[in-house]
Parts: structure tokens; C-alpha cells; sequence
């Protein structure tokens, strides 16, 4: 949390003060005492690995190749390549089976 002085609009610090912590001004003498515990936690939603992929709409043009599917054995898969890591790293390929019924997503 960032507070800032009322007078002068600089950002407050932390002190320790004679009987209890306060927020204090560089600039001017504005003191502020801690009455009580200030604390906030906020942890962001993490986003599922489909809406990291570019969501359903990234599989609308992509491309089929050979490639044997590991749960259903179809023997055609869609693909899409995405540089997942640093630019000296192979890309990542990713595949989702051509069989409608089974549509099983694996990566290479």
C-alpha cells in the first residue's frame, strides 16, 4: 500500500516511532500514527491454458497432419506451432486430434 501526504503529495514511510509505527513526510512535518494492522492480499486469477492458446478460436484455422492420436489412435491431428520459450529454443507444437468425438489435445 502507498500513501501519500495530504499537504505536499509526496509518498509517505514507514517509521518507528516511540510507542508505535507511523507514516511520516520527507518533505514536510506531516506525521501520521499506525492505529491499527494495514494489510491487503490479492492473489490475480491465473488464466487457463486454452485462453493462454488464443482460446476455441485458435484451433478455427490451423492445419492437419499425420500424427497418430495417443488416446483414440485416429491417425490425423491438427497442429499449431507457438514459441513458448526463449527465441534459441525449438517452438512448441501442439496438437488436437481430428476425430470429433475424441478432440484430445497434446503437446510435442
Amino acid at each position: 500500500m502507498l500513501l501519500f501526504c495530504p499537504c505536499c503529495a509526496n509518498a509517505l514511510t514507514a517509521a518507528e516511532g516511540n510507542e508505535r509505527y507511523k507514516f511520516i513526510c520527507h518533505t514536510c512535518p506531516f506525521k501520521f500514527d499506525i492505529t491499527r494492522l494495514i494489510s491487503k492480499k490479492s492473489f490475480p486469477k491465473l488464466k487457463e491454458l486454452d485462453d493462454v492458446l488464443g482460446g476455441s478460436a485458435a484451433w478455427a484455422n490451423v492445419d492437419a497432419t499425420d500424427e497418430r492420436c495417443p488416446k483414440c489412435a485416429h491417425p490425423r491431428a491438427y497442429f499449431m506451432q507457438i514459441q513458448t520459450r526463449s527465441a534459441d529454443e525449438p517452438m512448441t507444437t501442439f496438437y488436437k486430434c481430428c476425430n470429433h468425438e475424441c478432440a484430445h489435445r497434446w503437446r510435442d
